[in-house]
């Protein structure tokens, strides 16, 4: 049984006896917690890109897409706790955490001084299918959640995903790129034309779907890209 597989079936089991749980270590949280102990975000490794330009998340798009900022809240660490918090957000039926992790990382970007720098959040697309399968987009929940603190629009309706793509986790970056660079598509140009876009996503690997999104949102005339996500790989 994977790693995976079996923290699924000891979150199901705390979840019959302790409903107020931690999604992260699954011990229970005390008063004033909310989804996350307080351990576990101080354990949580933040990786403060948006205090650096020049940042490894930012390099995997240099010299492939005009970029302003490129950030992401958490390092991702195979099978550390920030990829047990991604998995319930995806696959647990708890887009809450995506809101929850847009508001501490909004908080973190208002001390930084980044309020003004955006007129517009643009999550990455879910193809239809997708979203009524889940029920909903968990990058427009971590966007929604960047909106209640920077005071900045977010909305899902300005890009389309024109086909549902097969998973990327093993393919090659070739191949992550030719599954994904037709396919993003935006929906109404003149509301992204000259706005400062933050395009927003989950996780990210080799960069291929921010890429793909980001090409379409610039062709469509945004003033100006940049990217947050809640987890990032090394």
């Amino acid at each position: 049984m994977s790693i995976s597989s079996s923290n699924g079936i000891l979150e199901d089991f705390v979840s019959l006896f302790y409903p107020r749980y931690c999604r992260g270590c699954f011990n229970s949280l005390v008063k004033g917690e909310d989804l996350l102990c307080t351990q576990c975000l101080l354990e949580m490794p933040k990786s403060y890109y948006h205090l650096q330009q020049d940042n490894p998340f930012y390099m995997k798009f240099r010299g492939r897409l005009p970029v302003r900022h490129v950030m992401t809240l958490y390092k991702f660490v195979k099978e550390g706790r920030v990829q047990q918090v991604l998995h319930a957000l995806k696959y647990k039926q708890q887009p809450e955490l995506g809101e929850m992790l847009g508001r501490v990382y909004g908080q973190d970007l208002l001390e930084a001084q980044f309020k003004s720098s955006f007129d517009l959040i643009v999550p990455v697309p879910l193809h239809i299918s997708r979203r009524r399968i889940r029920g909903y987009n968990q990058s427009e929940e971590f966007g929604k959640g960047l909106s209640s603190i920077l005071e900045v629009p977010c909305d899902d309706t300005y890009m389309m995903r024109s086909s549902k793509t097969e998973t990327q986790t093993h393919k090659t970056k070739l191949s992550r790129w030719e599954n994904v660079s037709q396919i993003f598509h935006v929906v109404n140009a003149e509301a992204i034309a000259e706005k400062r876009v933050l395009l927003v996503d989950d996780v990210v690997t080799t960069g291929a779907t921010l890429e793909a999104c980001g090409r379409a949102l610039v062709g469509a005339g945004c003033r100006e890209l940049s990217i947050a996500c809640i987890a990032a790989t090394q």
